[in-house]
């Protein structure tokens, strides 16, 4: 099988905006508690985090971390995880059925955040709460001035402001799933004059809308347009939510969930521009995709999990290998829309549908879907480039014409980086590279195995990991891997 792959390095899509590579953790499951914080462990810092979980954060290179949720943020008041810790309360956690005991609140986060060289997006509370409440968090975590929040959090220790520039307004609220779940009009007004408040507070800072939760939902479309109706004048981006799954263990299907992500992006975009031109506006909205993943492994299994615990385990998919070429194809597809998707959180970071694994007092390690969101956030930085691929496609039952071969280039100084998944299981793809002529091709890296089910473990960490194809004068991608092809100058 033969692909040509046509790049113009004169062609760019866009900037490629760091915050593409953001990620997510939520009051949820084993994310924050026994995840990122596990005070009583052989790696726990001054802070009680564990410092293996922190490097590993690190080297994928997260530039904005999505937090407290997701659903836990539709009831949580944002004041019982501040202050002395010895008075903080204990309560039930509704959306994930556990007790919270809000050892960690935003006066912890903000400095885990700092270690792991990320910003935080935060999200406010529109389900149970409302303007007042976010316009004074945004006071405790942003101003310097002498009044009553600011000097709150002076005197809980931080003297300096947290400075968060990226903010949420609610979670999902057109689910009826969503602690104060809302109608379009309801959380639109809302979330109107609760952008106004906290603009008016702190005018530096960039707000997120909540548009539908995934494609799927009965109101997309009419919520979207509700919603930029009444708040286009006040907000920066519209929120895009979707998770994947193979349900069905129908491999070929499920490696084209890319395309329903695809159609997503253009739909919702063209919603934006159709408020944009019935308002003669100026301003474009752009999206942020800040919850996307795979995530189906776990939940029959969390149907046995007991109610009122605290950290129970939830939502922990393992992954295995075509769960990372379908997260590869997901992060091509961000790339090619990056002139419009500006932030994107894969959910989640730790233990929760996560790159990374955690035993609580234990080992840790990387599942499979670490590999191409490491390879795509360490090297697809700068300007994506219009990248034209001539391939053979195929069908199943949910998508027609899907391409075999799905890929994106990254420009950044002299290098050029070629991320491409192969999706045929059993021809090898043969590349045939033009438009990029005086680059020479200097390391190709492949993930992939016999096995599409095999996953890591803390066993078996390495069971599932990258390695380096050795480099001849074909270019050549074997049956469904995911590749990253690095270019320089010649």
């Amino acid at each position: 099988m033969k692909a040509k792959i046509t790049i113009n390095t004169l062609d760019t899509i866009g900037d490629i905006d760091p915050r593409i590579y953001g990620s997510f953790i939520e009051h949820l499951g084993r994310a924050v508690y026994g995840g990122i914080y596990e005070p009583t462990h052989e790696t726990a810092d001054d802070m009680g985090f564990r410092k293996d979980v922190l490097e590993l954060v690190k080297s994928l290179n997260v530039p904005v971390v999505r937090y407290p949720g997701g659903n836990f943020v539709s009831g949580y008041n944002w004041e019982d995880g501040i202050g002395d810790r010895a008075k903080r309360p204990r309560k039930l956690e509704l959306a994930w059925n556990s007790i919270e005991t809000n050892e960690i609140g935003i006066d912890e986060f903000q400095e885990w955040a700092k270690r792991a060289g990320a910003e935080i997006n935060m999200a406010v509370n529109l389900g149970t709460r409302g303007a007042e409440d976010a316009r004074n968090l945004v006071e405790y975590c942003n101003l310097d001035t002498d009044t009553y929040y600011a000097d709150l959090r002076r005197k809980n220790g931080f003297e300096k402001p947290f400075g968060i520039k990226l903010w949420c307004l609610g979670n999902e609220m057109d689910g009826e799933w969503q602690i104060g779940h809302k109608t379009p009009q309801e959380y639109a007004r809302l979330a109107c004059e609760t952008a106004k408040l906290m603009k008016l507070t702190d005018p530096t800072i960039e707000l997120v809308a909540c548009g539908s939760s995934a494609p799927t939902m009965p109101t997309f479309g009419e919520w979207e347009r509700t919603v930029l109706r009444e708040c286009y004048d006040h907000v920066d981006y519209l929120s895009m939510h979707s998770y994947y799954g193979n349900t069905d263990d129908d491999t070929d299907d499920f490696l084209a969930s890319s395309m329903d992500m695809e159609q997503f992006i253009i739909d919702t975009a063209n919603i934006c521009d159709e408020i944009k031109a019935e308002k003669k506006s100026d301003k474009e909205i752009k999206l942020s995709f800040d919850e996307w993943n795979i995530w189906f492994h776990s939940k029959e299994q969390d149907k046995q999990v007991k109610p009122w615990q605290i950290a129970p385990p939830l939502l922990e998919d393992i992954f295995n290998v075509e769960d990372a070429l379908v997260v590869g194809c997901l992060l091509i597809t961000l790339l090619r829309h990056c002139d419009r998707v500006k932030v994107a959180c894969l959910a989640q970071l730790v233990n929760v549908i996560a790159p990374i694994m955690t035993e609580t007092g234990g080992r840790l390690w990387m599942q499979t879907i670490y590999y191409p969101f490491l390879h795509c956030s360490v090297n697809g930085r700068g300007k994506a480039l219009r990248t034209v691929c001539e391939c053979g496609t195929y069908d199943t039952k949910n998508h027609s014409n899907v391409p075999y071969v799905d890929c994106i280039a990254a420009a950044n100084g002299s290098d050029i980086t070629l991320f491409a998944v192969n999706r045929s299981a059993d021809e090898s793809c043969v590349l045939e590279l033009s438009g990029f002529e005086g680059y020479s091709l200097v390391s190709h890296t492949v993930l992939t195995d016999e096995d599409m089910k095999r996953c890591n473990s803390a066993d078996e960490p390495d069971a599932v990991s990258p390695v380096q194809q050795e480099i001849s004068g074909e270019v050549s991608l074997v049956p469904r891997s995911w590749n990253m092809l690095k270019f320089t100058v010649k």
